[in-house]
């Protein structure tokens, strides 16, 4: 399982959640990584967590003021990027303009979805991979696991019948060791998450517990 941290605009640490998703990383074997604001991308790189952008836009270089170049995080320290999340989302011709331009600048991919059948459209464009997050569920203390596990099952099944090869995340309301491992029978090889950390007293304690049945 595969669970990446989502720090959005919150105001937390980033240097203090990463430091610590590194540590449970090493400590657990668990592959973990950070997605925080652009201007934090090289100093959470600097940490030696594993480092994600929360999106790239579709340009290449060139006149596009305000943009975020997928090269310029790749050079700040991000080996992937999340794209279309449900507070950033894009129209179809430019999600499929994000992808290119992330494995163009040699970022892993992850494209956001709010339902199964959006699922299968966004994996048609051959990301690394998929999450599906309701958005209804996004920083509430329901699991899209718990709350309609179906919704998973769909999604697996959805991104299969387009493209074996692209991965299932799970977002929405994860926050506990429980969830994680429900994720995981359900057939998703990861999960998204942000307020279960970014907003957590001790993320440290927050992270030991979402490994703690993997």
């Amino acid at each position: 399982m595969f669970i990446l941290v989502n720090l959005k605009a919150y105001p937390c640490d980033p240097i203090e959640v990463a430091t610590a998703a590194r540590d449970v990383a090493e400590e657990s074997g668990v592959r973990i990584a950070v997605s925080p604001q652009a201007a934090d991308i090289s100093r959470v790189a600097d940490t030696g967590v594993e480092t994600w952008a929360q999106h790239v836009d579709p340009n290449d270089y060139g006149s596009h003021t305000g943009s975020t170049l997928a090269e310029a995080v790749a050079e700040a320290g991000a080996v992937g990027t999340l794209i279309n999340h449900s507070e950033k989302r894009m129209k179809l011709a430019d999600i499929d303009g994000s992808v290119q331009a992330a494995e163009r600048a040699g970022l892993e991919t992850c494209v956001c979805a709010n339902n199964p059948a959006q699922i299968g459209a966004v994996s048609a464009l051959g990301p690394d991979s998929v999450a599906v997050e309701p958005p209804e569920l996004i920083g509430g203390d329901v699991s899209v696991a718990t709350a309609d596990p179906g919704i998973v099952t769909d999604a697996v099944d959805s991104a299969a019948n387009v493209d074996e090869d692209v991965d299932v995340y799970c977002g929405a309301g994860i926050s506990t060791g429980d969830d994680v491992v429900t994720a995981e029978e359900l057939g998703a090889s990861g999960i998204l998450l942000a307020s279960g950390v970014a907003k957590a007293d001790d993320p440290r304690a927050a992270l030991e517990d979402l490994v703690s049945g993997l």
